[in-house]
């Protein structure tokens, strides 16, 4: 399963105890993937969802709110003629008063483009509302260089889901496109916040899971890369003190010298702390590499 789906089927499995959390979130799913139909003298309304799980939460959303519901397949007009879901909602009196109530349509029965503050007025009913949003119109990608998007029909309505994250310190931004706006978050981090505030545990733990691993690995990479770069350094000093020192001839160097000069001889590919190690008293590897480099100036001189 791709990342949206599998964060599509972990968001369907909360259930909000309180209406007003219902509410928010049926607000959020009819703003983000709501059409609107009239007929005759009245209206109706479907949604339009990516997911089996989508569809079911918010056939049990309104179902729990009392409104008639139903379940609807469509292959979508695409080279995958992937499977769509659409609940159709006959909006009755009673469908008119929730719909009302969750901001979805004003008091004359008009859609509005966004709901009214009260619907996301406490803190739990933000998260319910972004939650909605991302089950009904949302999409993300990753876990490699993360992204995460949530459709709305216009700017207005995209703004006001970077308003309502924000106010709980998750961060999304709006892009414009042809056809609709989008609030959007990339990283690892900006996009954790969003959906722990939506509720996404697993999906927040997967993703930040990834971003140790692919930090620790990066770490590895340098680390090794820094090796291999001493380790070449290394070998290429060892092989010029080595020229060096066959140039010149031990017997001709002064104790202090041929000593180390000897000890290079007999250990071509030990470490400057290796050969300080093995001097008889020990030196320090910064003492090994001043007598070796001294031997090499004798040479160039």
């Amino acid at each position: 399963m791709s990342l949206s789906a599998d964060l599509r089927a972990e968001l369907a499995q909360i259930s909000p105890a309180r209406r007003c959390c219902r509410l928010a979130e049926v607000s959020a799913l009819f703003h983000a993937s709501g059409a609107w139909h009239l007929r005759g003298r009245g209206i109706a309304v479907h949604l339009d969802v990516a997911s089996s799980a989508a569809a079911r939460r918010a056939f049990a959303l309104l179902r729990d709110l009392h409104v008639s519901s139903e379940i609807r397949t469509y292959p979508r007009r695409a080279f995958d003629r992937a499977t769509r879901y659409q609940l159709h909602v006959e909006v009755d009196e009673h469908a008119l008063e929730v719909l009302r109530e969750a901001g979805v349509l004003s008091s004359s029965g008009a859609p509005l483009e966004q709901p009214p503050k009260r619907v996301v007025g406490r803190a739990c009913c933000r998260g319910a509302y972004i939650r909605g949003a991302l089950l009904g119109a949302g999409s993300l990608s990753g876990p490699r260089d993360p992204h995460l998007e949530i459709r709305a029909g216009s700017l207005t309505g995209a703004r006001f889901i970077v308003e309502v994250a924000a106010r709980e310190g998750a961060a999304l931004a709006v892009a414009e496109r042809r056809t609709h706006a989008v609030a959007y978050a990339k990283g690892h981090e900006a996009i954790a916040d969003v959906l722990a505030l939506a509720g996404a545990g697993d999906t927040t733990l997967r993703l930040e899971e990834h971003a140790v691993v692919a930090a620790l690995r990066a770490d590895a990479n340098r680390l090794a890369n820094a090796d291999e770069a001493n380790l070449v350094r290394s070998t290429r000093a060892a092989h010029e003190q080595l020229e060096a020192i066959r140039a010149i001839g031990v017997d001709r160097l002064p104790p202090h010298l041929a000593e180390v000069a000897e000890l290079r001889m007999r250990n071509p590919s030990a470490s400057l702390r290796e050969l300080a190690a093995k001097a008889r008293p020990p030196i320090t590897k910064a003492s090994a590499h001043r007598r070796l480099r001294a031997i090499q100036r004798l040479v160039e001189s």
